[in-house]
């Protein structure tokens, strides 16, 4: 397996985590009663998880010299 296919998989697998992280965000916010530190503790891990998947992202394009 190449870097670039390893880093695609991994890629997926963090946009899978964050979009999970989403819903299960939701539903928490949806229950009462409201666990707030729970929720912040998701919404730190899924700001993680942007990063991640922007650093990714940013290692799979090509380096254009202008």
């Amino acid at each position: 397996m190449t870097d670039q296919q390893a880093l695609k998989e991994k890629l997926a697998s963090l946009r899978v985590e964050h979009r999970d992280l989403d819903d299960v965000i939701t539903r928490l916010g949806e229950q009462f009663p409201v666990d707030q530190l729970q929720i912040q503790r998701l919404k730190k891990r899924k700001l993680v998880l942007k990063d991640m998947i922007a650093r990714i992202e940013s290692e799979l394009l090509p380096d254009i010299i202008a």
